[in-house]
Formats: C-alpha cells, structure tokens, sequence
C-alpha cells in the first residue's frame, strides 16, 4: 500500500482572499462551499491534488521550503505581467538574457512560486 496525495496545504492568513489570487493565477474555480470568511478554502485543479489554504493566526517569517512552478501557456513574459496585475511582486529575476531561466515572484501574502519559460519559449531556443 502506497500514500497518495490529495492535496497541497499553504498556510495563510486569509485562507479565502489567497485561494481567490491563485483561482484567478490557474484559471480553476474555488470549491462550491467556500465563501468569504471562510478559514479554509480549496482551489479545485482540474486534475491532481487540489490547493488548500488553511488560515492561521502566525505570519510568514522565511523563504518557502516548497514552492509551486508555473509554466504558462503563453510566453514567461506575457505571465509574469498577467499575474504582477493580478498581485504578485517580483522576489528574484532569474531570466537569463538569451532565454533560459525563471522569474521568481510572490503571491498577495509573500509565498514565493516560480513561472518558468513556456514550450513556445522552450522551442524557440536550443535549450
């Protein structure tokens, strides 16, 4: 017998506002009992694990030990815009020059998650 994972927890202070930055950063809709105010909130992923936030009372103090990769459908560039509207701050630039590399950014309550080049990025490239 094997674990099986069912879930991603991302502890936070408001478990509804953050799960609402990351439905709109996936485009994947919030569990249809989640409301506002709620302590915990589920972003539904159409398949896989799902994104649980749970609300606590402490604060983020240090750099995530796990974090989420993001590869976009569109460029690296056109995401990394698209979700600096949607909240998200700029960490670490790691975008190199000539196109590898990622850009390191953190969602409304300070997690830090990656965005990666897309496969058009990738294809346009060697590497």
């Amino acid at each position: 017998m094997v674990s099986v994972l069912r879930n991603v927890a991302i502890d936070c202070a408001n478990a509804y506002e953050l799960a609402r930055f990351w439905s709109e950063v996936l485009d994947c809709p919030l569990h249809q009992d989640d409301e506002p105010g709620s302590p915990e909130t589920r972003v539904m992923l159409p398949e896989g694990p799902l994104l649980h936030f749970n609300q606590v009372p402490e604060p983020k103090t240090v750099k995530n030990r796990l974090h989420l990769c993001l590869r976009p459908n569109t460029t690296r560039e056109e995401e990394v815009e698209r979700l600096f509207k949607l909240g998200a701050t700029l960490v670490e630039d790691r975008r190199e020059p000539d196109g590898p590399g990622w850009a390191v950014l953190a969602d409304p309550e300070g997690n830090e998650f990656c965005v990666l080049r897309s496969e058009s990025d990738r294809a346009a490239t060697t590497e």
